[in-house]
């Protein structure tokens, strides 16, 4: 292939604006791992970055967008990979620092890949993508913080319909915890309930100005939306147990007071999906395998072609996006 298209995030005019640019293999980077990606995924950070948020994601342009990408290894420099090997690649500071999957090709560090698992497609793979494995970092941390127990307590997912909150709301179900799915939207009451939620409250309620502590009501929170919202998960979670935070839809501000903290044991776990080390990866991946239905994964998935993305990352900062969006790169 002489060229292949690829999204861009660049500044013209003083403006950052994402647009479609024609490459050959001689333009990316020089990496040891040349993979013909098949797909990508739509995440939040990606809206961001594809809108024109500069300073919150894109750090240096022309940047080729996408934080996720799965597809097949075509040459290799390094032993850890062969042609043919599946894999699949979350963070390391892909549309950030280093060229992404929204592009037909793409040269990436041999260090950063894991190979697709068996129980997944690649398609499958980038319908978890980023917020699905972020999703299972956050299940990770709580348990290993170790208040929360299947059977026992409510767990709380906040933004529940969205990608990390949808996957979040299935992989714990189908552990065996009782979820207790936040969310605005009416229209995915039936959704979250198919996932596997016992419950559905008014994301308004933790909207409301946070007071330093409330009712102990949750054994442990998923949170992907920050700010007031977090506040008032901290101030409801009874002693001993955590949140596990890994998300800002509502603003980076944490409007609260120490007293979860130092009254109740109650621990803020922060996640960070992009730098993340390969234990805490494979070991998310893992659970993936072994605890996601396909099935639920089917449910909460639709696949857009790479050209509809200016649309797509509108939506997802509008909040108008279910579950995951996979990107077919290759329309």
């Amino acid at each position: 292939m002489n060229e292949f298209s690829a999204v861009v995030i660049d500044e013209i005019d003083g403006k950052a604006v994402s647009v479609f640019r024609q490459f050959t293999l001689a333009d990316l980077p020089d990496d040891d791992v040349l993979v013909e990606v098949a797909y990508s995924s739509l995440n939040y950070k990606d809206g961001l970055a594809l809108s024109g948020n500069l300073n919150r994601v894109v750090r240096r342009v022309p940047m080729v967008g996408g934080i996720d990408l799965a597809g097949t290894v075509v040459e290799s420099d390094s032993p850890l990979w062969r042609p043919g090997d599946q894999v699949l690649l979350n963070g390391f500071g892909l549309s950030e620092v280093h060229w992404g999957g929204y592009s037909r090709f793409q040269r990436v560090k041999s260090e950063w890949l894991l190979r697709v698992p068996a129980e997944f497609t690649p398609l499958q793979a980038m319908a978890i993508g980023t917020a699905g494995y972020t999703a299972a970092l956050c299940v990770d941390a709580l348990e290993q913080w170790g208040h929360i127990r299947p059977g026992q307590g409510r767990v709380l997912v906040t933004g529940a319909a969205g990608g990390v909150g949808s996957v979040a709301v299935a992989l714990l179900a189908q552990s065996g915890y009782q979820v207790t799915a936040s969310t605005g939207r009416p229209v995915t009451h039936e959704y979250l309930k198919q996932l596997g939620t016992a419950e559905i409250i008014d994301r308004a309620d933790l909207l409301k100005p946070a007071g330093p502590l409330h009712r102990e009501t949750w054994s442990g929170v998923v949170d992907s939306v920050g700010s007031t919202t977090l506040a008032n998960a901290l101030a409801q979670t009874e002693y001993g147990g955590a949140v596990a935070a890994c998300g800002l839809a509502s603003g980076t501000d944490l409007p609260a007071t120490v007293l979860p903290h130092i009254l109740r044991g109650v621990a803020l776990l922060g996640i960070d999906s992009v730098m993340a080390p390969m234990g805490k990866r494979r070991s998310a991946w893992s659970r993936l395998a072994r605890d996601l239905d396909v099935k639920s994964l089917e449910s909460i998935t639709t696949v857009e072609p790479m050209s509809r993305l200016p649309q797509l990352a509108e939506d997802i900062l509008a909040g108008s996006v279910r579950g995951r969006v996979v990107i077919d790169v290759s329309r």
